[in-house]
């Protein structure tokens, strides 16, 4: 599944595409996607994994899941779920999830919570943790509502940069780390995208996917952890566990 930073960077990509009229709308999707056949697109957007088109009453919410892919200005051999066309060029999305959304986008999304959004507010962040203290740190980072934009990858290597353990309980974290996790899931959310552009994300991984700890040399031990029940790499040395109860 696709992470926050990858929908940056897709963003980043379809810019040739704003402001200009879609002349034809094509693919197998169940909503209806004739309505923004003439339709100027009026911005890109991203919220997370969440990546938005805009248009001036409406706007169209792509989510890429697990298997989703999009190509710009070329085509795949199966059938697109979406196909955009411009008097020069068009965009194809495969395998998403596609939903309108009426009025006002910014009265749908809190881009205080989006990580990689210039409106992330840390202090709203520890106020959110704060309500949710039997909450498990692992599943606290894959809460959208929280920290939008963040995905597996990115739990596991900031659970690893912070020394925590996934199974903690937010309660019995302490405050000073409480306030380097926030900090470091938007700061390895940035690193990622560096990294993703680069083509060299992988060689950066520290814990995720590895089988011994760079740091304490020791076996990484993978599990399925707390409610999202995501694959977690962490190291059992490393990684302090506050609380055993």
């Amino acid at each position: 599944m696709p992470e926050g930073p990858s929908i940056i960077i897709l963003k980043e990509a379809v810019q040739q595409f704003k402001g200009k009229k879609i002349l034809k709308v094509l693919g197998n999707s169940k909503t209806d996607i004739q309505r923004m056949s003439g339709e100027k697109i009026i911005d890109f957007k991203s919220w997370g994994k969440h990546f938005l088109i805009c248009f001036k009453k409406f706007t169209l919410r792509i989510h890429l899941m697990l298997f989703g892919s999009y190509r710009i200005n070329e085509q795949k051999t199966t059938a697109p779920r979406l196909s955009l066309l411009f008097k020069n060029g068009e965009l194809n999305f495969y395998a998403c999830s596609i939903k309108f959304i009426e009025g006002d986008i910014n009265e749908v999304y809190d881009w205080s919570s989006d990580v990689m959004n210039d409106k992330w507010n840390a202090k709203t962040t520890r106020e959110k943790l704060q309500l949710m203290p039997e909450t498990l740190v692992c599943d606290a980072l894959l809460n959208q509502n929280i920290f939008a934009g963040v995905g597996n990858i990115i739990k596991n290597e900031v659970l690893y940069r912070t020394r925590l353990h996934p199974e903690n309980k937010l309660k019995d974290i302490p405050s000073r780390k409480i306030n380097e996790l926030i900090k470091e899931a938007r700061t390895y959310s940035f690193d990622f995208l560096k990294w993703k552009k680069e083509f060299v994300l992988r060689k950066h991984w520290l814990v995720h996917t590895k089988k011994i700890c760079p740091g304490s040399n020791i076996p990484v031990i993978k599990k399925y952890c707390g409610q999202t029940r995501r694959r977690t790499f962490f190291c059992p040395g490393c990684q302090v566990l506050y609380s055993k109860e």
